[in-house]
């Protein structure tokens, strides 16, 4: 079985190097041409919460793959679907699957590129952070290392095992019946921390550790829950026994329970910067329209308000579009929380 993983960024540069020194056989692909020459030079190396230094891997650029790939994982930033998925379509097979890592609920629109039959999903349950060329560091706890993977109809597939064997050398993957309820789990999961990150331009730790910008978090995770409940979607629990449903609230009460749920739920993760305020430092469109906004889009088709997830939006497109700096922990002040009684 050929297999690939397009989109070698700070998750993939990891995965790619936990599978090769687990026996695997993936070969990287990634437009850096400066990322794919030290990984072929020197390659990958992975610091943080886990060191792994100089592990060989084969990495080519989207112009040098060749042939057809019989399984593809697609880690790829959706704001660069139009070109890669274009690049990789002469490149598959009647039966090639392309297994869509990316966060958001992306398989309906990459099904629209590469065709739907070939489409299967999940998500990744932990963070890292690039570092250059060739490095990657892991931010979360080697123990958070998880995928939930599955295909769109839930069905139980020989293909969508065979994206769980090379997942499982690279942490622990889980095949999923309800696909749609884990991308919505995660969409709260990224929505929450990720969002606030991007919107206040800090770690997930000094989000947890003030409390407006937790009760933000909580407020976030609290609109998405009445947007899923509203459509009839079943969240899935991302880690066996902590459910996203307790960030639905009322009362003061239930947002300090929600508020103290982030806390713990998040602690392996203190370390982590959002891959979108990364992208943001590095002056590039960053995907907030499809891990939050997609929130306010069925927010608005729904009649649901969504005020939290409003708010990081914008601040987020004011910093893409020149209007504010670099955000900092000071635009909490246009946060403004509803009254709870």
């Amino acid at each position: 079985m050929r297999a690939a993983l397009m989109g070698v960024g700070s998750l993939g540069t990891i995965i790619g190097a936990l599978v090769a020194k687990n026996g695997g056989d993936l070969t990287l692909v990634d437009a850096n041409k400066a990322h794919v020459d030290a990984l072929n030079q020197n390659g990958a190396t992975v610091i943080g919460k886990m060191e792994l230094n100089a592990v060989p891997v084969k990495a080519i650029t989207p112009e040098e793959m060749d042939g057809i790939y019989d399984l593809v994982i697609l880690l790829a930033k959706q704001t660069y679907n139009d070109v890669a998925l274009r690049q990789l379509l002469p490149h598959l097979g009647k039966n090639s699957v392309v297994c869509t890592l990316q966060n958001g609920v992306p398989e309906e629109s990459v099904g629209r590129i590469i065709g739907p039959e070939r489409v299967v999903g999940g998500i990744v349950g932990w963070g890292a952070t690039f570092r250059g060329p060739g490095v990657s560091e892991l931010t979360s706890d080697v123990s958070a290392m998880r995928y939930e993977i599955g295909e769109v109809d839930g069905s139980r597939t020989e293909r969508i095992q065979a994206v769980c064997d090379l997942l499982n050398l690279a942490g622990t993957c889980v095949v999923m019946d309800n696909l749609m309820g884990t991308r919505w789990s995660k969409v709260i999961q990224n929505a929450t921390l990720s969002g606030m990150s991007a919107a206040l331009g800090c770690t997930y730790a000094e989000i947890l550790d003030n409390e407006k910008a937790v009760s933000c978090a909580a407020w976030v995770g609290n609109e998405i829950v009445k947007i899923v409940r509203a459509r009839g979607i079943t969240l899935e629990d991302l880690v066996p026994g902590w459910s996203y449903y307790s960030l639905a609230f009322d009362d003061q009460e239930g947002l300090q329970r929600a508020n103290q749920w982030l806390r713990d739920y998040f602690r392996p993760h203190r370390p982590l910067k959002a891959s979108m305020l990364q992208d943001m430092e590095k002056g590039i469109p960053c995907e907030i329209d499809y891990i939050v906004g997609i929130c306010s889009q069925w927010g608005r088709k729904l009649g649901i308000p969504t005020p939290t997830c409003d708010t990081i939006i914008s601040i987020v497109k004011d910093f893409e579009n020149g209007t504010i700096p670099m955000p900092t922990m000071a635009y909490l002040d246009r946060f403004v929380l509803p009254n709870l009684l």
